[in-house]
């Protein structure tokens, strides 16, 4: 039996069509996993820093990673994932060594496979910053203002995000808000004064939390391995806004719209809250991946 062969016509047309499912398949391997985070204009190695910080807060279970209740995920599971191409461990303990803020704790562990041998593994996890509900790191819990080494809490946001944020938000909706986060995250004072972690450098609004009074309202508040104040907020994830002890800008002038009364109540006191509208204001907090915290 002779074989059939179509045109040439044909053809052509079969080509284009397996080049355009190629091209798409390209695509979709770039949008769900070979593509790592961070900017075009920032250095590989930024990329794939900012790729290790987004795997171990937020991304393990969508790059297929098993990750121990405290975090942990094996540093060679973690190296085999497409974003982290190019990627080995001479340069993943450059990135932890490097990295000011401590966002990262890696270690070795013995582990005795079944014939008895006992191998070394090396493991690493995030310090804070987590979205991944299941994780439990390792915090010390924070008792009264004395047993933060500064004595002090602050939020630094933005001043856009203060105006955009701090109008039109129900009332039960105030306060700082964790997000998609386990906690809200504070630093133990503003950057430029030996701070190194739990807020952005760009922030140019301070929140001062009233640690005494949340503390006695029965909030709780925890410090993580590399510094950062944390809270799970009120039984909706917020701090509201009356333990808010003083807003200010970056020269440290109290913001004309927001002071409290002589009463303690809160006059305008409505800071990265999640209005009804708050997936927005999610997705710009997940499109800003919180790396610089």
């Amino acid at each position: 039996m002779s074989e059939i062969r179509p045109q040439a016509s044909q053809q052509q047309s079969l080509n284009k069509s397996q080049a355009k499912a190629q091209g798409k398949d390209q695509q979709q391997k770039l949008k769900g996993g070979a593509r790592p985070r961070g900017l075009p204009s920032d250095s590989p190695e930024l990329r794939l820093s900012k790729t290790v910080t987004w795997v171990l807060r937020h991304g393990a279970a969508s790059e297929g990673l098993t990750m121990r209740t405290d975090g942990y995920v094996r540093v060679d599971d973690l190296l085999k994932i497409p974003k982290l191409q190019g990627l080995d461990f001479a340069a993943l303990e450059k990135i932890v060594q490097d990295d000011k803020k401590g966002r990262f704790n890696l270690v070795q562990e013995s582990e005795t496979a079944k014939d008895g041998n006992i191998s070394p593994i090396w493991w690493i996890r995030a310090n804070q910053g987590h979205s991944i509900k299941t994780i439990e790191v390792e915090v010390t819990p924070v008792k009264s203002r004395a047993d933060i080494p500064s004595g002090s809490a602050v939020h630094g946001t933005s001043r856009k995000a203060w105006e955009t944020i701090s109008t039109d938000v129900p009332p039960a909706q105030q306060g700082l808000s964790k997000m998609k986060r386990n906690h809200i995250h504070l630093a133990q004072g503003l950057p430029g004064t030996g701070v190194l972690s739990g807020m952005r450098r760009s922030s140019s609004i301070f929140i001062y939390i009233d640690l005494e009074n949340a503390l006695r309202a029965g909030l709780k508040f925890y410090l993580s391995a590399n510094g950062v104040v944390l809270s799970e907020g009120d039984s909706h994830g917020f701090i509201p806004p009356q333990f808010f002890q003083r807003v200010e800008d970056s020269k440290g002038n109290a913001l004309p719209d927001w002071q409290p009364t002589p009463a303690g109540e809160i006059v305008r006191g409505k800071v990265d809250s999640l209005p009804s509208s708050g997936d927005k204001v999610a997705e710009l907090g997940d499109r800003a991946e919180d790396l610089s915290l």
